[in-house]
């Protein structure tokens, strides 16, 4: 999905990891992230956020919450980091992150309210009357008055599958006083997701959106002021001016910092593409090539792989996608004339955090190249 523009973008990077391959450094298997690159492009959405007036908080889900990273980031400008989930919080705010946003997509255990309010995030989402309930009651205890976010999501709203849950405007009508009267916790804004779609070189906002615009009416005439409305999906230069359009004041980038969102496939942005993949032939069987696997993911949406054992004869390898039932031990290109043993670089929108992939972070591409560590999916220092 990404090879073209990474090629064209950053082929330092390429030749990096083809060399570090080849010598050893690195095994198949491995992201290689160019730290460079992702300070710039954090520098950029930090710049364009501040010129529209919209908070971000940054994801660091999809490059394995390697607190190399997530540091640069900081050093950038975006200060907080926004959790997929509360290991993730715990991971980066042991690594010294401010959590900015914690609970969405994924809710707080029951029984891990109080390690995460501990973290002292800025913003905590619920997706139900119960679960405010049980924030307020592990906050009053700790004598804080946590700000959460609702979130919002109706019938008439585009939800992913596995990412169901949220107050329907009913809810919010119904359950508005008793949410009131929970003295822990201070409604400060509403979320939604995905707020923003990307269409071939399109960005379009969701039906979702104007159903946060309905419930900020309603809580408004209620004498709330100044609610957040946190919308994350794409976030990216491109797409924070049409947020901005609709009222956002939080945003989210996630594959804008690794410049590869779906924009990016198809537009040139500031934004520049910062992660490779790097796979090895293990072995050649009838008419294909099979390559070690682990760190595929299921809409990766990649058409072709560079394949070689030197930057001058890198050549470009379609590839089969693998079968998203079953498990990713090899991936597939499309032709038997390979050797074992050779490179495979390829470039597509992925999850580091659901594989099992390791990650090399690399910098200086183009003064002198170096490797800094490797880490694991979750972001822990391997060597």
């Amino acid at each position: 999905m990404f090879l073209e523009v990474t090629q064209k973008y950053n082929p330092e990077l390429i030749e990096f990891a083809l060399e570090l391959h080849q010598n050893g450094s690195i095994s198949p298997n491995t992201y290689v992230i160019d730290l460079d690159t992702i300070r710039k492009n954090s520098f950029i959405l930090f710049s364009e956020s501040r010129k529209q007036n919209i908070e971000l908080f940054f994801m660091t889900k999809q490059f394995g919450r390697n607190p190399l990273i997530a540091q640069a980031i900081v050093e950038s400008g975006i200060e907080k980091a926004v959790a997929v989930d509360p290991w993730e919080a715990l991971s980066l705010s042991k690594n010294g992150i401010k959590i900015g946003h914690v609970g969405h997509l994924v809710q707080i255990p029951k029984k891990m309210i109080a390690q995460i309010l501990a973290l002292n995030p800025e913003y905590v989402t619920v997706f139900s009357y119960e679960n405010a309930k049980n924030i307020h009651a592990v906050a009053s205890k700790m004598n804080k008055r946590q700000k959460v976010l609702l979130r919002i999501a109706t019938k008439d709203d585009y939800i992913y599958n596995g990412q169901e849950g949220g107050f329907t405007l009913e809810q919010i009508n119904q359950q508005i006083e008793a949410l009131e009267r929970l003295t822990g916790i201070q409604i400060a804004g509403l979320t939604s997701f995905p707020c923003v779609l990307i269409n071939g070189a399109d960005a379009n906002i969701t039906p979702n959106v104007a159903s946060m615009h309905k419930v900020k009416s309603f809580l408004e005439d209620r004498g709330y002021k100044n609610l957040e409305l946190n919308m994350p999906s794409a976030t990216s230069t491109e797409t924070l001016p049409l947020l901005k359009k609709h009222g956002a004041t939080q945003g989210e980038p996630g594959h804008a910092l690794t410049g590869t969102t779906p924009l990016h496939a198809v537009k040139d942005l500031p934004e520049k593409p910062a992660m490779i993949y790097v796979s090895e032939v293990s072995h050649c069987y009838e008419d294909k090539a099979y390559v070690f696997g682990g760190g595929f993911y299921p809409r990766s949406r990649m058409e072709g792989a560079l394949v070689g054992t030197n930057k001058d004869d890198l050549e470009k390898i379609p590839i089969i996608e693998n079968d998203p039932t079953n498990i990713d031990y090899y991936g597939t290109l499309d032709t038997s004339k390979v050797h074992v043993g050779d490179t495979v670089i390829y470039a597509f929108r992925t999850q580091i955090f659901v594989t099992n992939a390791q990650v090399a972070i690399v910098e200086n591409l183009k003064t002198s190249p170096e490797l800094l560590g490797i880490f694991d999916s979750m972001g822990h220092l391997i060597c």
